[in-house]
């Protein structure tokens, strides 16, 4: 059945269409802090975002040619509240503060990236609900296109209830899917085209894996490269990961995916095992960050070393003095060994994280997710890894001032940020 909304055509099933919210729809995003009376936030719109400026200042990130990212993944409301410590079973306490706002690592992420000067394209699904209508309000206001969205008439937006622990800087996620889920035929083929139309790169955080599969598929046969969030083991995570030419990871998952001893012996797996990619990075928290980027040279034929070996080489060169990220990598291509799994030609990298201080240290959440956005913008920009390390790393730190994913995510005017770019 089809349908005209002013003057575009869109698909509408029994259950779902893809239409963007009324700009004129309720704003849920507020905060609430101990001794202050709400604040209700109205959001800017769009059209007057700085993003949306044509002139680039010589202070700001410059903007890539090709830099339209598609990211395929949930996109979610987070309630926010800190404690002066996380409750024992039976306890009753009090919040410190609250905050209300969007969240979702592929929400995140994108926001992350439309912030930096990349357009973000986003393919999710949401309910026609308020907080439907809030999400998709802050995500335009960020410059996120919202045009892929799928909606359902029915049913409920996702959202996340999470407990920010003021005492140990840790935060406990509670989620709720939303409903109906999304499948892959939600999506209608005209849509899967025009999103894919002129990308730079397709990221997936593997929540709608079944959509996400069908968006790669295409996005292969385009010769599209293909970034994966590999936060957990997921169904369809396998699927996605043969697609995949960057993954970037947590710290649990290359050895529980592997089975491998040690996380950069798991990283060599990983790299014979998806022939299509060309690096792995895994994120470790205060401890920075481990890349593993492979050679395409295949005429090489270098020295041969153990890589458990050659990360504590390069560990040792780490200044630990220094507040800022860095980046030490090995200093031409080896052949990264590892004893019963075999070996790859590439580089060994480790990236240093921020040293906040703990004043300023407020909430680590959507801090993967900030650095995945600038991941994005850096493989978009034709950073090379010893920048975009550091880079990424700095945005993730400057994302960890503020409660909430994407309070803190730095705008490409922020001078924290650009000097990673000299």
């Amino acid at each position: 059945m089809m349908m005209s909304i002013t003057t575009v055509p869109r698909h509408l099933s029994s259950s779902s269409f893809l239409f963007p919210f009324p700009s004129s729809s309720l704003n849920f995003s507020y905060s609430i802090s101990k001794g202050r009376d709400c604040n209700f936030r109205k959001n800017m719109s769009s059209s007057s975002h700085p993003i949306q400026a044509s002139s680039t200042s010589s202070s700001s990130l410059p903007l890539p040619q090709d830099r339209i990212v598609v990211g395929v993944g949930g996109t979610v409301v987070d309630y926010l509240a800190t404690v002066d410590a996380f409750p024992n079973p039976d306890d009753k306490i009090r919040s410190t503060s609250l905050k209300i706002q969007g969240g979702g690592n592929a929400g995140n992420a994108l926001t992350c990236a439309a912030r930096l000067g990349l357009n973000s394209r986003l393919i999710s699904k949401l309910a026609n609900d308020a907080q439907g209508r809030g999400i998709v309000e802050e995500l335009e206001a960020d410059g996120v296109d919202t045009s892929h969205l799928v909606v359902s008439k029915d049913g409920n937006s996702p959202f996340t209830y999470i407990i920010v622990d003021n005492k140990t800087k840790t935060r406990t996620c509670i989620h709720t899917p939303g409903y109906p889920p999304m499948a892959p035929d939600d999506m209608t083929r005209s849509s899967l085209m025009s999103s894919l139309d002129g990308a730079r790169i397709v990221y997936s955080d593997v929540r709608l894996h079944e959509t996400a599969l069908v968006v790669a598929q295409e996005a292969s046969r385009r010769n599209i490269p293909i970034l994966v969030d590999a936060e957990k083991k997921r169904d369809g995570l396998d699927e996605l990961l043969n697609f995949a030419d960057y993954v970037v990871c947590t710290a649990k998952f290359p050895q529980a995916w592997t089975e491998a001893p040690s996380i950069p012996s798991a990283l060599v797996s990983m790299l014979m095992r998806l022939p299509n990619l060309k690096f792995v990075i895994v994120t470790l928290g205060d401890d920075g960050c481990v890349m593993l980027e492979k050679s395409l040279d295949g005429s090489l034929q270098p020295e041969e070393v153990d890589v458990d070996s050659s990360l504590q080489l390069l560990k040792q060169r780490v200044d630990g003095s220094s507040t800022i990220p860095t980046c030490i990598s090995s200093k031409s291509v080896v052949r990264l060994s590892v004893k019963g799994i075999g070996a790859v030609n590439g580089r060994l990298l480790v990236g240093t994280a921020e040293k906040i201080p703990p004043s300023e240290l407020i909430d680590t959440t959507g801090a993967g997710d900030a650095f995945i956005g600038a991941t994005l913008y850096a493989i978009c920009a034709g950073m090379p890894p010893e920048k975009m390390l550091p880079f990424a790393s700095q945005v993730a730190g400057a994302s960890c001032r503020a409660l909430g994913a994407r309070t803190g995510l730095p705008w490409r005017t922020d001078p924290r940020i650009t000097p990673h770019l000299l």
